[in-house]
């Protein structure tokens, strides 16, 4: 192994760290839909998830070389502390976004967290602007897009050809082709996703000079980032699977499938191009899709427009919270521990704040708030509201021929 720092293995802790935060954040990316419909119960969905996250994570590494070698410039006088405080940024803005129940994108976070910090360390000339508008920007506009239109095709498509065949049969074999469409997105999600991490890993290491310039991601930082992200998601982030799940429409299993597949081929199809997107982003985008693909289905925009606004204050939250955390870092050693005492306790705190109205997956699919809080209301007394702050009802009885 490589020889390392102190301060850079605080750097590769820190970097697991947000990976763990990363898997938990976006299990509903994979898992929202097939849990929603039933196809799959909660704890063997996100269980799949989680080894096809780790089973990912091997596929490919061009996006770990975006990060390593493309946002940042390694040679323009980037430090580990730098990269520690962008990390920061992102667990932060990852564990807010979560205790609010919204699919905030976990890469943009990153992105966030690395620009704040480096520009406010290092200057505006180590930010490779070309690369963060090629591999960041166009695909955070275009990838929900492209989702979107493809999973409401692919659900008037899946209705119409369906039309008039028996419901319950059609229903199972669409359940059935939710749990391989969920298995497929979780795949992306960990050739995608992970790769971020380890790219993050590799910078640093290239940074306290532990790796050459250009160098490919090691073979144990591959496995770390891997293990990492699979145990977040195995945690589950039963906040945002409900919102995700009931939260923006009422999905039934033809319209799971639909979204799951368009957003598998849309992010396995940028991941072999190196584009380091939102998979949140993308399985937002299916679902809204197969929301506007069903004849007579409903889409909750105010839950979209809370989530979009979400979306477009992650880049600069992170990106405070990261420049923030790089003033304060690089001072020294002690700059360091100040930082990492301030993210223990923040997380403590919105961990704390999370367990008053507990989300799990005993009631991630509840249809009341009172099922939702895990509480039950003395004689006379209101509901207490829906945690994630998403108004669900009930979903209605899936049905094939709804839209035909």
């Amino acid at each position: 192994m490589e020889h390392i720092t102190l301060l850079i293995a605080i750097v590769i802790i820190t970097a697991l760290a947000f990976d763990f935060t990363n898997g938990f954040h976006d299990t509903a990316n994979a898992m929202a839909t097939t849990i929603s419909t039933g196809a799959m119960k909660p704890r063997p969905a996100v269980a799949m998830s989680a080894a096809l996250n780790l089973v990912g994570a091997f596929l490919s590494i061009e996006v770990a070389r975006t990060i390593s070698g493309g946002i940042v410039d390694e040679e323009a006088g980037v430090q580990p502390e730098v990269i520690f405080a962008g990390l920061v940024g992102a667990i932060v803005w990852n564990l807010l976004t979560w205790l609010a129940g919204l699919p905030s994108s976990s890469s943009h976070a990153l992105f966030g967290g690395l620009i704040g910090a480096t520009l406010a360390s290092v200057g505006s000339g180590a930010v490779n602007a070309d690369a963060v508008v090629t591999k960041v920007v166009i695909p955070a506009l275009a990838a929900p897009l492209v989702a979107g239109v493809a999973a409401l095709l692919a659900t008037r498509l899946t209705y119409r050809i369906t039309r008039g065949a028996d419901e319950r049969e059609a229903a199972r074999g669409y359940r059935a082709g939710q749990i391989a469409s969920a298995a497929l997105v979780s795949l992306a999600h960990g050739t995608n996703d992970a790769q971020k991490t380890m790219g993050v890993m590799t910078l640093a290491l290239i940074t306290g000079g532990a790796l050459a310039p250009g160098a490919d991601p090691p073979l144990w930082v591959i496995a770390s980032a891997g293990i990492a992200i699979a145990l977040g998601t195995y945690l589950g982030g039963w906040r945002i699977i409900r919102t995700m799940g009931r939260g923006l429409t009422d999905i039934a299993p033809p319209q799971g499938f639909a979204a799951q597949t368009s957003a598998a081929t849309t992010i396995l199809a940028s991941s072999h191009m190196g584009f380091a997107l939102s998979t949140t982003q993308v399985c937002s985008g299916a679902v809204l899709g197969c929301g506007l693909g069903r004849a007579g289905g409903t889409v909750r925009w105010s839950t979209a427009t809370r989530m979009v606004v979400a979306w477009g204050l992650t880049l600069p939250a992170a990106g405070l919270i990261g420049a923030a955390g790089a003033l304060i870092a690089e001072r020294g050693d002690w700059g360091v521990g100040v930082v990492v005492a301030l993210l223990v306790a923040v997380s403590a705190g919105i961990w704390l704040l999370s367990r008053r109205r507990p989300v799990d997956h005993a009631n991630v699919n509840a249809d009341t708030p009172a099922e939702v809080s895990g509480k039950v209301n003395v004689e006379g007394e209101e509901p207490e509201p829906v945690d994630a702050g998403v108004d669900v009802p009930p979903a209605p009885a899936p049905s094939v021929s709804s839209a035909s």
